[in-house]
């Protein structure tokens, strides 16, 4: 069976050339094009698509407005086709926020030859979108993440219980790839100010990362910033990974830093989790706390076995709170992961095992 794709967007150009890069894959094929969501709305009820690539600004209806309708009402995996702007990572984020599944991100200008040269990137992302688990968006939440969408309001954390004084050797390594963002955010969110330092590589182009941390920032107890190659890796902090570049721990003295190097892409990745993973092993050792989020693929799943053979603790989210399971299933696999943890339960777990090994009185 083909997985059935509805492209939606105001260009013709853009619907025309999505259009054959869909049809040219051997298992997917193109049922419809609409120019805006009113008109996608009748083919989505007429012709039942697995997937539907969306465009974020739109006449009629904008992409978000319809696509917090889609998933409350007729949730379905949803791939956004998102401009390379500030404005447009910023919307992105709150699309996935409200449910879809992944993006691409079309080039301002050259946009035909851009979205041709990015056809292998679209097509697998739409075949990773027709497996993902894709959930009903509460009537609350989409209400309110609608709003905050329109006047950039964002939520407030619940206070996490205070850690105490520990050791500032601990290190939380992230890993995380599709669903990752809003996987990742809700661990971030449940940590509190004084955890231990945390390093994350998400997959994400270059452009979307600096808008990804700012708002992480906004929302956790954490501090939440793009890593700079030299940092210092502190505690109460956490670094992602810029897109298009690698991202490692090294050693410098005491202190723990941060190294951003480009390089060739790892698992097809740029950031990787596998490099990220291999220098928590290396340098962090029994240190090092590591957790593998939902993603598609094995990034990562090697260098999870080699940081629980060097002594560090290790976690995987489950598969009934994952929107894709591929990276924790390979990390479990091999052999790389001490405990499988819904989503929710996964920022307590690593706080309950710091304060258990820690030998330090939690505060009250």
């Amino acid at each position: 069976m083909k997985t059935r794709v509805i492209v939606v967007d105001d260009s013709a150009l853009v619907r025309s050339l999505l259009t054959e890069i869909i049809n040219r894959q051997p298992d997917m094929e193109c049922i419809g094009a609409a120019s805006d969501p009113l008109i996608a709305r009748e083919m989505i009820r007429n012709l039942n698509p697995d997937v539907i690539t969306l465009d974020i600004e739109m006449p009629r209806m904008d992409g978000i407005d319809f696509l917090g309708k889609l998933m409350r009402l007729r949730p379905m995996p949803v791939v956004m086709v998102s401009t390379l702007t500030e404005r447009g990572a910023d919307v992105t984020l709150r699309a996935l926020e409200l449910g879809a599944v992944d993006f691409v991100a079309k080039p301002k200008i050259g946009v035909a030859d851009g979205l041709r040269q990015l056809g292998d990137d679209i097509t697998e992302k739409i075949r990773t979108a027709s497996k993902a688990q894709v959930r009903r968006l509460p009537p609350a939440t989409a209400a309110v993440a609608a709003t905050q969408v329109a006047s950039g309001v964002q939520r407030a954390a619940a206070a996490p219980a205070s850690l105490g004084r520990l050791s500032t050797e601990k290190l939380i390594f992230i890993g995380a790839s599709t669903g990752g963002t809003e996987a990742t955010r809700e661990v971030l969110t449940r940590l509190p100010a004084d955890s231990p330092g945390v390093m994350i590589t998400q997959h994400m182009p270059p452009g979307f990362t600096k808008s990804y941390a700012t708002r992480l920032n906004g929302l956790c107890r954490i501090r939440v910033s793009e890593a700079v190659d030299g940092e210092r890796v502190l505690p109460g902090h956490a670094y992602i990974a810029p897109g298009g570049m690698h991202m490692s721990v090294e050693r410098s003295g005491a202190n723990y830093v941060v190294r951003v190097r480009d390089g060739e892409p790892v698992n097809r990745h740029k950031p990787s989790v596998e490099v990220l993973f291999q220098s928590a092993a290396r340098v962090a050792g029994p240190n090092a706390l590591g957790v593998m989020l939902t993603g598609m693929g094995a990034d990562g799943a090697t260098a999870m076995k080699e940081m629980r053979d060097a002594g560090a603790f290790t976690l995987a989210q489950d598969e009934a709170s994952c929107v894709v399971f591929g990276m924790p299933r390979e990390a479990i696999a091999r052999g790389g992961v001490h405990e499988v943890l819904p989503l929710g339960r996964i920022a307590d777990k690593l706080m309950e095992h710091l304060r258990s090994h820690s030998g330090v009185m939690t505060r009250v």
